[in-house]
């Protein structure tokens, strides 16, 4: 096949190949990144964004095979190209929007897998499209670059491999370059303004679509301007801190009285400091009763190791009330350990180490008296670290008569979920489990131990705190706890389905949330909840 201009060159065929791959990647991790901080970044999620994205690449690859056989006019894909290149600019600016926009329907019309139809439908709805343009590439460049079946092999086998290779870099630059350094935004934006750069270099070259390069020029220096941002509580104002890490988006919030940190927008706090001392009216006072439930040993010489330390709330309150107690601590996202030494006033004594909490377990032989297991956010719950080995892996870095304080956030009330699991997966493990609600929240705190008097401890080291506060908070503890009685529901390192599990305590608790409100738009209209929100 002739081409004449740029095209004459295969080279810029590979490129285009090579860009196109390395963007619908790109594109790919943004999606789950725009999409984690109202949905979590679960497995769910991630299934559903690559199937999404799997599904509009096949259909392109079919639709640009076609149109390739139908009318062989490089114009045309390159037209395609420059038009994903501007929704996908177009992301930054609006998706967050519609994302929220679909929820906002979703959640008065769903009652089950919310999580999964919102995500789903915010995922066809923004990506689809731009991602079937791209699909169209490949198909496209056969068509334009194999000249005669002699050296057709070698053509597609070229292609594929600039493809492979581009996508490798779409996968490595976003996750470790753009997104932490310049956030998700603009990591939509870099990689629409290398599609649009593509694209006008070839209509440059033949002499043609000035029209287009314009309008496209145009919108794209539109979409830098009111794109670049890196919030997604877009309606939160006066943040201390909003970024984005490899693992998370960030943000930090305060008031005269607590600093927060929350690394999602739907699903609440994450850490907290209280500027001025006193109980954080949350988990974290309940789970200091696990040093007050070792006997023989004073509270102050213990040591103590947090898995998931975020920005060391529970480390901050044991020091303040306990003493110098050794504490370290292990959180795998270092972003978050550098914000809770700027923000959240952690002790520069206090070790942590930048490691997934079980890999960090494997690595030591360390014994502790106290293992507190606070790893767990929204659905995103590691399965690794939910299972049966390493529940047991914990039990054998604690000391004689030590205690492991788990905090599983979901508190349901169904036969079967996923604190049922995580419950009956740790009384497998340990001789003596006991629970107790978090008042006020959906937390529930558990604790372990080979020894059976960790009540009757706790009771004892209550009558001699000398804090009224904290004295009132372990006598509660000790009086709402109740020992648990072993199910048949466990989770193992081969079975171990905690996101599931953990949506449909999610579902259940966004409907109990939504009941009023739905009661409302049912009797009155979209009107009538107006008023009321």
């Amino acid at each position: 096949m002739n081409h004449s201009g740029i095209l004459k060159n295969k080279l810029f065929l590979y490129l285009t190949e090579f860009f196109a791959g390395m963007s619908v990647m790109a594109v790919e991790l943004g999606a789950s990144r725009l999409l984690a901080p109202y949905f979590s970044s679960s497995q769910i999620v991630w299934t559903i964004v690559i199937g999404t994205i799997m599904i509009a690449m096949a259909l392109g690859n079919i639709y640009g095979g076609k149109s390739a056989d139908k009318s062989p006019n490089p114009d045309k894909l390159y037209g395609r190209i420059l038009i994903a290149a501007i929704w996908i600019a177009l992301i930054p600016v609006v998706g967050k929007y519609i994302i929220l926009g679909i929820s906002a329907l979703l959640i008065f019309t769903v009652s089950n897998n919310f999580l999964i139809i919102a995500a789903f439908a915010a995922c066809m709805v923004i990506f689809v499209f731009p991602l079937f343009l791209l699909g169209t590439v490949t198909p496209s460049l056969v068509k334009y670059s194999v000249d005669s079946l002699d050296d057709s092999g070698q053509t597609v086998g070229t292609l594929g491999a600039f493809n492979t290779v581009g996508s490798i870099i779409g996968t490595f630059v976003p996750t470790f370059v753009t997104i932490p350094a310049v956030g998700t935004s603009i990591t939509f934006l870099i990689f629409s303004g290398i599609l649009i750069l593509l694209s006008v270099i070839y209509f440059i070259c033949q002499h043609t679509g000035k029209k287009k390069i314009a309008a496209s020029v145009l919108i794209f220096i539109l979409c830098c301007g009111l794109g670049y941002s890196d919030s997604f509580a877009f309606w939160q104002k006066d943040l201390t801190y909003e970024g984005e890490s490899i693992y998370n988006y960030l943000q930090v919030s305060e008031t005269d009285r607590q600093v927060v940190l929350s690394t999602n927008v739907l699903f609440g706090v994450q850490s907290l400091y209280m500027k001025e001392g006193g109980l954080t009216g949350m988990y974290y006072d309940y789970a200091m009763a696990a040093p007050l439930m070792v006997p023989d040993k004073p509270v102050e010489d213990m040591d103590v190791l947090i898995l998931g330390m975020g920005t060391g709330t529970y480390a901050t309150q044991c020091r303040k009330y306990f003493g110098d107690m050794n504490i370290e601590g292990v959180e795998i996202d270092e972003k978050i350990t550098e914000l809770s030494r700027e923000y959240f006033s952690l002790p520069e004594d206090v070790k942590v180490t930048t490691y997934d909490g079980r890999a960090f377990l494997q690595a030591v032989d360390t014994t502790y008296d106290v293992i507190m297991v606070d790893a767990y956010q929204d659905i995103t719950i590691p399965f690794q670290m939910s299972s049966v080995e390493f529940f047991t892996m914990v039990k054998d870095h604690l000391k004689d008569g030590g205690v492991m304080v788990v905090n599983m956030n979901m508190h349901g009330n169904k036969e079967g979920d996923i604190n049922q699991y995580l419950a009956d997966t740790i009384a497998n493990v340990f001789d003596n489990v006991y629970t107790v609600d978090v008042a006020g929240s959906t937390n529930r705190e558990l604790f372990a131990s080979q020894h059976s008097d960790m009540i009757e401890v706790l009771s004892d080291h209550v009558e001699n705190l000398s804090d009224a506060g904290l004295q009132n908070m372990m006598q509660r503890v000790a009086d709402n706890s109740s020992a648990y009685v072993t199910g048949d529901y466990l989770m193992t390192d081969d079975k171990a389905p905690v996101e599931l599990l953990g949506m449909q305590v999610i579902d259940q608790l966004i409907q109990e949330e939504v009941a009023y409100y739905k009661d409302i738009y049912e009797e009155q209209g979209i009107s009538g909840l107006m008023e009321h929100l």
